[in-house]
């Protein structure tokens, strides 16, 4: 379909500082497996030690691995010629956290901080970012997912940030700022020496989650559409939707991924993804084939917990306990809700 002049491309420099716009559309007994087990504790020890520490991952790259037992989101943030590109506003907590370590990589001026998404540990820390300066930035799905879980500030009943700020005191010390610069689809940032695309491929964790790309150093930057780890919350995203989106990341070819909760890895960590959640999909699918009823289900949920924790690349995605996001798959293949 011909995209309407709204919709077509335009360029726009944003003066002094000569940056360019464009703008389109988550116990072993076997002898062998206690070995792999003890081995990959020994790999995960030093990633764990990562935490809140800053990693260089190109010149003028910076990843920090969030806290998630403050709820952290992890951030990243590109220098670019005369400012930095800030990706995710994380909590208030954790956006002071990483404030100060951005300043410690440039004396630029944080222009713009991008928001993956509408989740409160992704976006509750805009007001800081927007009081130091920058412009906030996300996908126009975003927004739209914002103004439906944000009803308070928009002039309805109080909504999540009135009930995170009644158990997050920086939240509560806080205020709401949604994004205002805004895209459909895409958004590329280009200073003649450097480029950053931001991408929305469709959805995924969110209706509106968007990608940071950069196509010189092949670094993707996802938010929560894709994670290291078992960090997944599935309730306002679509999971047979997200495996499609999840196809088209990977045609980007990226040889670096970062996360939006976990440690940052290579594209194995977009397969590893996809494959957790096409194997959940199948397991959920054929309960529903074989006309099991919730309760049946939900009982069953457990054992389906074992089997996925038995595939080598995804075990580690898979919670505590799977039993929210088992009945979200399987509500979505025409089930009914579980049982208390």
């Amino acid at each position: 379909m011909r995209p309407s002049p709204r919709d077509r491309p335009f360029w726009f420099c944003v003066p002094p500082r000569r940056a360019v716009v464009w703008w389109s559309l988550p116990m072993l007994t076997h002898p062998r497996l206690r070995s792999i087990v003890f081995v990959f504790a020994a790999i995960a020890a030093p990633v764990s030690a990562q935490i809140d520490t800053v990693q260089t991952i190109a010149p003028g790259v910076y990843f920090h691995q969030g806290d998630i037992r403050r709820g952290h989101s992890n951030n990243g943030w590109i220098v670019f010629e005369d400012f930095v590109f800030v990706i995710e506003a994380n909590f208030p907590s954790g956006a002071k956290v990483v404030m100060p370590k951005i300043r410690e990589t440039s004396d630029k001026p944080i222009r713009f901080t991008f928001n993956t998404h509408h989740h409160g540990d992704h976006a509750y820390g805009n007001q800081l970012w927007a009081d130091a300066g920058a412009t906030l930035v996300a996908s126009t799905g975003a927004l739209a997912e914002m103004k439906t879980a944000e009803t308070g500030f928009f002039g309805g009943a109080p909504g999540r940030w009135e009930g995170a700020a009644k158990n997050r005191p920086d939240v509560a010390e806080s205020k709401l700022k949604p994004p205002t610069l805004l895209f459909p689809r895409e958004l590329f940032f280009d200073d003649g020496k450097r480029r950053v695309e931001l991408r929305w491929f469709g959805v995924a964790h969110t209706k509106g989650d968007g990608f940071v790309w950069l196509p010189k150093e092949k670094i993707l930057f996802t938010g929560d559409a894709c994670v290291n780890g078992p960090h997944n919350f599935v309730g306002d995203g679509d999971v047979s939707a997200w495996i499609k989106t999840l196809e088209a990341v990977k045609q980007l070819g990226a040889e670096k991924v970062v996360p939006g909760h976990g440690p940052i890895g290579g594209p194995e960590i977009l397969a590893d993804q996809q494959t957790y959640f096409v194997e959940l999909q199948r397991r959920m699918k054929a309960l529903v084939d074989a006309r099991r009823t919730p309760a049946e289900v939900k009982a069953a949920v457990p054992g389906v917990a074992a089997e996925l924790k038995t595939i080598p690349n995804i075990a580690r995605y898979v919670p505590a306990s799977l039993t929210a996001t088992a009945e979200k798959v399987f509500r979505e293949l025409g089930g009914q809700p579980f049982p208390p």
